[in-house]
């Protein structure tokens, strides 16, 4: 008999339920007139795309969850990788809400972005701290450490940096998909291949992530179907980072998942020069995928070549680790 606590049933039942959803949710989008709106200032290429059905992060959403309710067993660990993406999800959901159904500009303020994700990364550093305690494993050299007290603010710091630096490497079709699916492959194959590292719910939440990634990616690639939107975005980091969290392999995320740093980077850099120099640009455009862009890369290019150096920066955080 087949076991639903097999990573690979878990990954291909993600994936059959996330495609399955994402191409119903595709001509109910549609119907309802929940498309992308592009900015006037972006890649001229890039407006052939307005109206493309958005939100589509509600499919792998459900996907990730039927796969982790299927896996047999509810853990803590399984409670808190669910919570993670649903805490992260509704936030990116009442933006693309607001500024798609309501038809605001805006949607959430920063402001307003930063203090409920600060809130949802409390609670998540509380539990686990409770839960699980405040060791934290330290790649390279190979130890854990104890933050203690520290650990809470720790996770709050980690969890909103990586949710909106995927947010952020959400630009191109396929790309922010694509490159998390490599990423988290990073914490699945340690939880598998590696005893030091044997926790069942960090693998059951990596495959089931890799296979609603998988089944987007399936009208998500060039040229898209369907958007994420901000819901999937941020549905995306907050449940990548509690499948780091929970395996207490925090520090391995900013190594498999060195793309979307830098992609926080640059919008950083960004800003930060324009304000400095009264309005001159250090990227042609930021966040940096769009740079390379407007160099004169083909979009399919740009996300095969980040999907490359993601590829090497995960096998290096593996290597960091055992």
């Amino acid at each position: 008999m087949i076991s639903l606590h097999n990573p690979g049933i878990n990954m291909l039942i993600a994936f059959v339920v996330t495609a399955a959803a994402t191409g119903l949710l595709i001509p109910y989008l549609k119907k309802n007139q929940f498309g992308q709106y592009i900015r006037e200032e972006g890649p001229k290429a890039h407006l052939s795309k307005a109206g493309t059905p958005t939100m589509g992060g509600i499919a792998i959403v459900i996907g990730v969850t039927a796969a982790i309710l299927l896996s047999g067993g509810i853990t803590k660990d399984k409670i808190i990788i669910l919570l993670s993406m649903y805490a992260f999800g509704i936030i990116g959901f009442i933006d693309d809400y607001n500024k798609i159904a309501k038809k605001e500009n805006e949607g959430l303020t920063p402001k307003q972005k930063i203090l409920i994700q600060l809130v949802f990364g409390v609670v998540i550093g509380a539990y686990m701290m409770i839960t699980s305690g405040t060791e934290v494993f330290i790649p390279f050299f190979k130890v854990y450490v104890n933050f203690g007290i520290l650990y809470i603010p720790f996770v709050v710091f980690v969890e909103v940096a990586m949710a909106n630096a995927v947010n952020l490497t959400d630009g191109l079709d396929g790309l922010a998909s694509s490159t998390t699916a490599i990423a988290t492959l990073t914490f699945a194959a340690l939880g598998v291949r590696v005893s030091a590292f044997a926790n069942s719910s960090m693998v059951t939440g990596a495959s089931a992530l890799i296979g609603a990634l998988l089944g987007f990616l399936v009208f998500n690639k060039y040229p898209a179907k369907i958007f994420m939107g901000d819901t999937g975005s941020m549905a995306l980091g907050g449940c990548l980072t509690a499948i780091a969290i929970v395996g207490h392999l925090e520090f391995l995320l900013p190594i498999a998942g060195l793309i979307f740093v830098i992609e926080a980077l640059s919008v950083i850099i960004q800003v930060t020069y324009f304000r400095k120099t009264g309005g001159k640009r250090f990227f042609r455009m930021a966040p940096i995928h769009h740079h390379f862009e407007l160099g004169g890369l083909k979009e399919t290019q740009v996300v095969f070549r980040f999907c490359l150096f993601t590829a090497v920066c995960s096998f290096i955080a593996y290597l960091a680790a055992c």
